[in-house]
């Protein structure tokens, strides 16, 4: 399987896998019928798997923004490890009632929502907590892995709902269950739109959406996507007079020298940093790896590091980076411009990703 999953080497290693069960119950999920009628490929149909459309939009809701149940949502499901995806309809006779979310920003969109109740398992506290959600709140919902949570403890949740990042529905030790296993015990699922291949923000606006379609909770999302669209706007109009800058994504190994990444299949995340007039040096890479040779003749203006919980020291690996007499021709370490991102807001796939682009815009134009 590749990286995307994991996206830095390092991080396999140092996740923690402790989990906790939680009383087991009857499955009060529904048996999703009707896959869709033809495979999405990993290009050639980026856009429309990002963000599909309705099957059945009319029926989705009253003029009054109330969900009409039941509710059809077209979304998908990926191979047992995780990959090649397809689409798959999800049909909901009612608002789930027991939800596990299988990355911290996706719990924290739904509190946002209004939907913290309907949480009963969380994982993958891979960064920062979101400044925006009580953390009274958040403290609520069960810990099921402090790192990525496998199937069992997931399903011993009971729950009817299973919503969060692509590449964790997987029939695998790190994976919470492949949509189609989820689904045969009558347990519905929610691929982000946002965490598939060819995702942009209006991903994210999409998975929103159906969210809110979803949980009959219309308004606070059609509100939510408003203000996010607000921001985004705001991020453009702000940086628009700036050169663009090119950047890389580092990781530290663990011994404090950098690994490159090429990004390149991070589409999501670079909509997000185009905002700030930020362009991947490696956006036209084939693979996932990118040689330190490559990062010194590519000369990027800035390297982002990213940290997850558990990482090694940032400042560490920062004062290690500028001292290496390597990398002493790239720009961005001549002029001290290593940013560092957080793992969870860039790759957790909710909506922390709009606040990470704010502060690091801040951070590399000083306003």
């Amino acid at each position: 399987m590749r990286k995307r999953i994991h996206p830095f080497s390092i991080l396999t290693l140092v996740l923690v896998t402790a989990f906790m069960l939680l009383a087991a119950g009857c499955s009060g999920g529904n048996n999703d019928k009707g896959a869709a009628s033809s495979s999405a490929t990993a290009s050639g149909e980026a856009s429309s798997s990002a963000s599909p459309s309705s099957s059945t939009p009319d029926s989705s809701a009253t003029a009054s923004g109330k969900t009409v149940y039941p509710l059809v949502i077209d979304n998908y499901a990926l191979s047992g490890e995780g990959e090649d995806q397809k689409p798959k309809q999800q049909t909901f006779d009612k608002a789930p009632e027991r939800v596990v979310a299988n990355t911290q920003p996706v719990a924290e969109l739904l509190i946002k929502l209004g939907l913290g109740d309907k949480l009963v398992g969380v994982a993958a506290l891979n960064g920062a907590a979101d400044p925006e959600v009580s953390a009274e709140e958040f403290k609520k919902i069960p810990v099921l892995a402090q790192g990525y949570v496998s199937k069992e403890p997931v399903v011993g949740t009971n729950p009817d709902l299973v919503i969060g990042r692509a590449g964790l529905f997987a029939d695998a030790d790190w994976g919470n269950g492949s949509v189609d296993s989820l689904n045969s015990l009558g347990i519905h699922t929610y691929v982000n739109n946002a965490s598939l291949q060819g995702a942009t923000l209006a991903s994210l606006y999409r998975d929103i959406e159906e969210i809110g379609k979803i949980f009959d909770v219309q308004d606070k999302a059609a509100a939510h996507i408003a203000k996010l669209k607000e921001r985004a706007d705001a991020l453009k109009a702000k940086y628009e007079g700036e050169a663009a800058q090119k950047f890389a994504i580092v990781n530290d190994t663990g011994d404090g020298t950098l690994s490159v990444d090429s990004g390149s299949h991070d589409s999501f995340q670079h909509d997000a940093l185009s905002l700030i007039k930020l362009n991947n040096a490696f956006h036209d890479v084939d693979g996932y790896e990118v040689s330190i040779e490559q990062l010194v003749a590519e000369k990027p203006d800035v390297l982002l590091l990213s940290y997850y919980t558990g990482a090694q020291d940032p400042e560490s690996t920062l004062k290690a980076a500028y001292a290496n007499p390597a990398l002493q021709d790239i720009p961005a370490i001549k002029n001290k411009r290593i940013y560092v991102i957080d793992f969870n807001a860039f790759w957790g796939y909710g909506d922390q990703i709009m606040a990470a682009a704010e502060k690091l815009g801040q951070e590399v134009y000083g306003k």
